[in-house]
This record gives C-alpha cells, sequence and structure tokens, in this order.
C-alpha cells in the first residue's frame, strides 16, 4: 500500500516516514507534501492508497484539502494526524477514516492503516455526521469514539448495543467496547430502525438477538449472535416489544 505524507512540519514527515517503513504492507512515497496544494498535486500524480495528512498547515489546510478529494472517487483514505483533538468532528464530515493524535504511537498508526482498507468509497460518503442530526438526516453509518488509540470509527453494523451508564455509554461491538460521550436517548432517535430498547438504560442491535429465555427467578435475559456466554436484562416493559419484533423477524 502506498503513503503519502502530508505535513508542514519536516521532523513530523520524517518520523511518519519511519513509522511507516516499519510496518509490513506498508510503503511511504519519497515524495511528501508541506501544504494541502502539494498534497493534491502529488495524489495526482503518484495515485497513493493512503494519505496521512495534517490539519493545521499554510495556504490549504487538511480539512480543505480533504474536502477537495471528497469530490474524487478515486481518491486515497485519508487518515488524519494531528496534535488537536477539537476537529474530530469536521475530519469525519470530509471522509476521513482515521484520526490520529501526535505523537503517533506505532500501534495507534497500524490499526488506522489497516482500517484505512475496509470502507469503500461509497461508505467514506457519510463517515462521521455530527450527533445531532437534522431532521429527516439520514443515520451515521459509523460512530466515532476517542481512546488511548486516539479517534476509533466503529462501523454502526458491528455494533452489538449500547447501555447507559451515568454520564457515559458502553458501546459493545465486535472487536471490544468504548465509551461515548453522547446521550442514549439521542442515540435511539438516530438508529432506532437498527436497535431496540430492552431496558430503560440498553439498546440492542436488531439483527443480533438470537434468542429471549426466562430465568429460574423468573426474569427475561437476551442472547445475542457474537456474544457468546453473556446476556442482557430484559425489563419486564419491555418484554412484549422484544416479542413482537422476533416474531416479526420470523417472518
Amino acid at each position: 500500500m502506498k503513503v503519502l505524507i502530508a505535513d508542514d512540519e519536516p521532523l513530523a514527515r520524517e518520523r511518519l516516514a519511519r513509522l511507516v517503513g516499519s510496518l509490513p504492507g506498508y510503503r511511504a512515497l519519497p515524495e511528501m507534501a508541506s501544504n494541502g496544494h502539494e498534497a493534491l498535486q502529488l495524489v495526482e500524480a503518484h495515485h497513493p492508497d493512503i494519505l496521512l495528512l495534517d490539519i493545521r498547515m499554510p495556504g490549504l489546510d487538511g480539512l480543505q484539502t480533504a474536502a477537495k478529494l471528497c469530490e474524487n472517487a478515486e481518491s486515497p483514505a485519508v487518515v488524519f494526524c494531528t496534535a488537536h483533538g477539537e476537529y474530530a468532528l469536521d475530519a469525519f464530515a470530509v471522509s476521513a477514516v482515521g484520526y490520529l493524535l501526535k505523537p503517533v504511537r506505532s500501534e495507534a498508526l497500524a490499526d488506522a492503516l489497516a482500517k484505512a482498507q475496509r470502507p469503500n468509497r461509497m461508505q467514506l460518503a457519510s463517515l462521521g455526521k455530527a450527533t445531532a442530526q437534522p431532521e429527516g438526516a439520514q443515520a451515521r453509518s459509523h460512530i466515532s469514539a476517542r481512546t488511548r488509540k486516539g479517534i476509533e470509527l466503529i462501523p454502526v453494523e458491528d455494533v452489538l448495543y449500547f447501555i447507559a451508564d451515568h454520564k457515559y455509554v458502553t458501546l459493545r461491538h465486535l472487536e471490544g467496547e468504548v465509551l461515548l460521550d453522547e446521550p442514549l436517548k439521542a442515540l435511539e432517535e438516530e438508529f432506532g430502525d437498527q436497535f431496540v430498547r430492552i431496558h430503560r438504560n440498553a439498546l440492542v442491535a436488531r439483527n443480533r438477538i438470537e434468542c429471549l429465555q426466562r430465568t429460574a427467578m423468573g426474569h427475561f435475559e437476551l442472547c445475542l449472535k457474537g456474544l457468546e456466554g453473556e446476556t442482557l436484562t430484559v425489563s419486564r416493559r419491555h418484554v412484549p416489544g422484544v416479542r413482537r419484533l422476533m416474531e416479526h423477524l420470523c417472518l
């Protein structure tokens, strides 16, 4: 995979090039950009698979550069590498597939480069829409979460459930879990056609529901596909709705 690096700091470019060169399967292009205009020119000339892009650069900044790349269906996947965490939502709005905070760690870079290979261009077009969706707007295809790796993107189709706990929501997905600073109610409003409420503090993916069972104590539990050995409590209030949904899914 060819990787183009765009950063206005020479030392930052050199460090990223070394990190990329140490990872199997990736090659940093010897030509590197110091601003957005140079990045666009090098993308057109060399057709890299992935672009590691700084945000604060002179002239055309990283966000403006990524926005221009969105106009081209053959553009590289963009991973932002920046010292500033406040641009994450703006970055995903211009189809970034990763957001790494400097100093970039090798493990975080490896994860971001691997994820940059997965989404196709149609998926990229819908990444990272802001939490507050206008009425009638399409729901996000990915959810962003700040973790020790930086900013991670989790495909909504990989989410098993959301569980609220005080001010945070735990998102459990196929490869682990992350914490979200988003209200459960807002998630339900945005993804209500994909998730169902089973408790006042829990939403589960409709297509992951496997079976509803009653315990010896008379409580109801839900088993989910991809969640071996773990069950989720269903409140009595929500049992009828879950049953109706299961009947519908079986039709």
